[in-house]
């Protein structure tokens, strides 16, 4: 493939031009800080001989500006005296301008073939791949890999373009968290991404799937630990990314129960399959949280502190370079990178005690830099380091119209991974009238759709009938600013979903530990409560016309949040509607969506959860024909065996009827193991199914000749797929980190931007002419 090396930033260029010609020529370059650098971005010494390298990443620009800068560097190069001098350039050049340029260098230059044009410099990646797969940013800017990427991640994400994702890549800053993300991954194949907010978990974790979409793997995001289970496919090289995978998870025990056993369950699924590597990022502090309450997280024989990456900690070089990269990729206007670096407070950034990437591209975001004059920018700029939540809080509270912040705070109560136009628009007819006629404030019928329009690009981003939140940062600023007891009872009043009510109480429980004001709290959510009775559990994929995707909660996340409600307010309502609901699910219970919770539900019950519930006996016998029928409806084997370890040995018995269905279920699992076990082609599924089959026959008295069949009939499958399933071979890309420089001092950093100034001063010509 033939590179333009357009998406690569100067100081790209310069690492790329050092490994490249050292390749060539078996030499180790130092490495030089880019700007004036007195005629040298590289140096070979040995001896009193001397070697130089200068690099001119000059593409896009005219050979009379290649040649004009030449000429101002001969007085350089006869002050270096060295005893050769290398000329790599990012511009095509002609045999005659070669020769024109090897004049005005003069004798340092041995030959014109110690002048590496762009042909030349492309020659040189085909004869050393391995330096075209150690810089990322460039391999994955090549037309072949950047389109194989974009049409993963056009699959995957449903909208993201090849322009998008060109962006991202040439916004990245390589650094060595690349490659130690990469070794973990292919060793472990689990990588969890962990770090503070903004430090570029995300962004890491993208750069890592793009470069496995690369190289031809399948991108599979991820949304639950149910989606990665039904995706992975052993016989195909697949990469999954589950983005703030805790996030969402409520920090406690019970909350926590059976998440983190759903991640390590997949996590060993996913360390036993050859073909499959697994992405997870996940906030510093919900991650030692996690691990704090969970007894799964916790567990030494899991050992996931060897899946774990920090990342955050940055050299003075690469957090220079991440400034850098977005005021270039942003097409920073020439007076404000003047302006930051007259303004002498370049390093002052730089070395921020609250440095932190996702700053960075607030502040070089066009819409922000509207709102700030040149001359104030680097003042604005280590303003927002002191205090992130002034960006958004100004912005917030004054830039934008009551109607938008409904709006927010409608979404902010949604999926972090963003809402359907539809529900968030019931969500905001809901509170957005009643937060209205509360404040004595007009309201519209169009306001939803103008405050959609309004928050497009500075709060918001909508793609494909899909809105969410335009940065991470506005839902943590929304976080904090929702710390209200008292503004929250009003959403719940308005309260329509019951996904969105669970949020909402869930966020405001928090905050207070008066009996009296949650109890207040919790009877805010009447009206919701009654409508949990009818609002459907399932609707038809906008995606997938011939599927369904979960509508609201399950029944039994119903039945568990009018319990809290209950608990928490003693209101009779609540306890009625429970068992309600308990009697008729919407739907039905579900045994994807309701089987082990259920389960657990009723031991928690039996063990003194929710103590003094008024129709406790009746609860438990509505709960537990709720088991029965997910027994009779059929189970994953997993599943069974979770559900019929738990009816079989609970502390406190259940009753006969649900055990006599679990045995039942069992023998049927049995049954139908010859058909269930020809649908399976993973090898570690039915090895896992072989210890299943033993337990549930342990469970149920299976006698000993229907166990061995069974298991003969798991044997022969595995026996039969046995080898037709190859390990994928290693990525090919390394993503080695450039050489830094031994030093990176106040004049180096500042001699960053210089080059970024020229290039800015010469798109803003090239436009008016």
């Amino acid at each position: 493939m033939t590179y333009s090396f357009a998406n690569l930033a100067p100081a790209d260029f310069e690492d790329l031009a050092r490994d490249l010609v050292g390749a060539e020529l078996g030499m180790r370059f130092e490495a030089f800080g880019p700007g004036p650098d007195g005629g040298m971005d590289g140096r070979h010494a040995k001896g009193l001989s001397k070697t130089i390298l200068q690099a001119k990443h000059y593409e896009g620009s005219s050979a009379r500006a290649l040649t004009a800068a030449m000429k101002r560097e001969r007085d350089s190069i006869d002050r270096l005296a060295p005893s050769r001098y290398l000329l790599a350039t990012s511009r095509s050049l002609s045999h005659k301008s070669k020769a024109q340029l090897a004049s005005i260098m003069g004798p340092a230059l041995r030959a014109e073939n110690d002048i590496f044009s762009k042909g030349d410099l492309n020659g040189l990646l085909r004869k050393f791949p391995q330096v075209e797969k150690a810089h990322i940013k460039l391999w994955l800017s090549s037309v072949a890999v950047l389109e194989r990427v974009t049409r993963a991640a056009a699959h995957a994400f449903t909208a993201t373009t090849n322009a998008e994702i060109a962006a991202k890549v040439r916004v990245y800053a390589q650094n060595p968290s690349f490659k130690a993300a990469r070794d973990t991954l292919e060793e472990q194949h689990v990588l969890i991404i962990s770090g503070p907010p903004g430090v570029g978990k995300t962004t890491l974790a993208e750069m890592l799937s793009y470069a496995y979409a690369g190289e031809n793997w399948e991108l599979v995001p991820i949304r639950s630990l149910e989606d990665g289970f039904e995706a992975i496919v052993d016989t195909k090289k697949q990469i999954f990314y589950f983005d703030d995978f805790l996030g969402t998870i409520a920090l406690d025990r019970n909350a926590l129960a059976s998440k983190d056993s759903h991640l390590a369950r997949f996590m060993k699924r996913i360390r036993h399959s050859p073909n499959a590597r697994f992405i997870l990022t996940t906030r510093a502090y919900i991650f030692e949280e996690a691990r704090r309450v969970s007894e799964h997280l916790a567990d030494q024989r899991l050992d996931i502190s060897k899946y774990v990456l920090d990342v955050g900690v940055y050299t003075r070089r690469i957090r220079a370079r991440i400034l850098y990269n977005h005021l270039l990729v942003a097409g920073t206007s020439a007076s404000y990178i003047r302006a930051l670096i007259e303004s002498g407070k370049i390093a002052k950034i730089v070395d921020h005690a609250n440095y932190n990437p996702r700053i960075v591209e607030w502040m070089t975001d066009g819409v922000r830099l509207a709102l700030v004059p040149p001359e104030d920018y680097a003042d604005a700029f280590l303003a927002a380091m002191a205090n992130p939540s002034q960006l958004w809080d100004t912005a917030f509270r004054t830039h934008i119209p009551e109607k938008c912040r409904h709006l927010l705070f409608a979404l902010f109560f949604g999926s972090q991974y963003g809402e359907d136009i539809a529900d968030l628009r019931v969500a905001y007819q809901a509170l957005h009238p009643d937060l209205c006629a509360r404040f004595g404030q007009a309201h519209d019928a169009r306001d939803f759709e103008e405050s959609l329009r309004i928050l497009e690009g500075g709060f918001i981003t909508i793609e494909s009938g899909t809105v969410s939140f335009v940065n991470p940062s506005v839902r943590d600023y929304l976080a904090a600013y929702l710390n209200d007891i008292v503004m929250l009872r009003e959403f719940a009043l308005a309260s329509k979903q019951g996904k969105w009510a669970r949020l909402v109480w869930e966020h405001g429980v928090k905050l207070s530990e008066e009996k009296a004001e949650i109890a207040n709290f919790a009877s805010a959510f009447h009206s919701v409560a009654a409508a949990l009775l009818h609002i459907p559990t399932w609707k038809r994929s906008t995606r997938y016309p011939h599927s369904f995707s979960a509508a609201d909660l399950s029944n039994c996340d119903r039945i568990e949040l009018l319990l809290k409600w209950w608990e928490a307010s003693e209101l009779e309502d609540f306890a009625d509607l429970a068992i309600a609901l308990a009697r008729n699910p919407v739907d039905g219970f579900n045994s994807h969506r309701d089987g082990r919770d259920l389960v657990e539900l009723i031991e928690n019950l039996r063990l003194g959860y929710y103590y003094g519930f008024p129709f406790l006996d009746d609860l438990l016998a509505e709960l537990e024909e709720g088991v029965i029928s997910i027994l009779q409806s059929g189970l994953e084997t997993d599943d069974l065996e979770t559900i019929a370890r738990y009816v079989t040995g609970a502390t406190y018995q259940f009753s006969d009827d649900v055990v006599t269905a679990a045995k039942k279920a069992i023998r049927r699992e049995f049954d139908e193991i010859e058909r269930t076990t020809a649908e399976t082609d993973s090898e570690y599924t039915l090895t896992d199914r072989v210890k299943a089959l033993q337990n549930l026959a342990e469970i149920a008295g299976v006698s000993q000749a229907v166990l061995t069949s069974a298991l003969k009939t798991v044997n022969d499958r595995i026996a039969a797929i046995a080898g037709e399933t190859e390990p994928a071979e290693q990525p090919t890309f390394t993503g080695g980190a450039p050489a830094a420089p031994d030093k990176f001092d106040d004049q180096q950093l500042a001699n960053l931007y210089l080059p970024l100034l020229a290039l800015s001063v010469w798109r803003a010509s090239t436009a008016r002419g």
